[in-house]
């Protein structure tokens, strides 16, 4: 089995769980900039975090034969402070780099001036640099933050095949599937969605477009749901093809519209500046 996670926060997982990804079939990543759990007070937090993304995340990566790719932007929940609003002027030098492969996470949080005027304009971004778009619906009144994204996404232009609309559930899912754009699951532990539901979704909607991810951060999170959804597919009648597709196939095909994605290519290093992810010698 064969599977990309297109939506996790490694930074704040731990190298063993690479390593049980790994033996669980998670070949590839794709971690979006979000909010680290506390507010960030500068620009120069933003780029340190963003060059972490694209320098040490996959380097750490690489040693348990993962790939790691990300997504960058000013994140809604960070769009409404001030201090945050100069990442925008740094972000066009970054979204130029090979290792990212979609603008995101974009959209609301609590659904304010400041985050639409910041989501519309990053969107404008993605346009530019030929980028797909990952859109963070938000958690409190999803059912009118998921319209009101559909309805940002069209009327600045962006092709609803651009757009991934994440942390669907039952309300919102019909009207992103009708809206042409790919639609995101986040399977957790105790909230959005778990595997039953997965499961009678995938039944419901069919498996086009539908991507499903873990979406682990540093809350109670869990970077095997993807495999545990993969097993609860296959245990309720879906079969390996079909499960092929929604956890290999549809985020190739979402990221690879980037033309960044490069599956041929080593990912092994022995260190990454000057440092590993190894603690003393290693125990032949």
């Amino acid at each position: 089995m064969r599977i990309f996670d297109p939506h996790i926060h490694m930074t704040s997982r731990t190298t063993d769980d690479y390593e049980r990804m790994r033996q669980a079939g998670v070949r590839i990543v794709l971690e979006p900039a979000f909010w680290l759990g506390q507010p960030r007070t500068s620009v120069g937090s933003f780029e340190d975090y963003f060059d972490s993304l694209l320098g040490w995340e996959p380097y750490r990566a690489a040693q348990y034969g993962v790939r790691h790719y990300c997504a960058l932007a000013l994140n809604p929940k960070e769009a409404n402070d001030p201090r945050c609003r100069g990442v925008l002027d740094v972000l066009p030098r970054y979204l130029a780099k090979d290792g990212v492969v979609a603008v995101g996470e974009v959209g609301y949080d609590s659904m304010t001036e400041e985050e639409d005027e910041i989501f519309r304009l990053q969107l404008g971004m993605a346009r530019t640099w030929g980028l797909p778009v990952l859109v963070h619906t938000p958690h409190r009144d999803k059912l009118t933050g998921t319209r009101r994204s559909l309805d940002v996404v069209r009327s600045e232009g962006l092709p609803p095949e651009r757009a991934l609309i994440d942390h669907l559930n039952e309300l919102t899912v019909a009207m992103v599937k009708e809206s042409g754009c790919w639609m995101g699951f986040s399977v957790y532990p105790d909230t959005k969605m778990d595997e039953s539901r997965m499961v009678a979704i995938l039944r419901t909607y069919g498996t086009e477009r539908v991507l499903v991810n873990s979406a682990a951060d540093w809350g109670r999170s869990d970077p095997l749901k993807t495999r545990k959804v993969a097993e609860a597919m296959l245990a309720g009648g879906f079969d390996e093809d079909d499960v092929d597709t929604v956890l290999w196939r549809n985020p190739l095909s979402f990221y690879g519209q980037s033309g960044r994605l490069r599956l041929d290519e080593p990912i092994t290093a022995d260190s990454f500046e000057g440092n590993s992810v190894q603690r003393g010698e290693r125990v032949a």
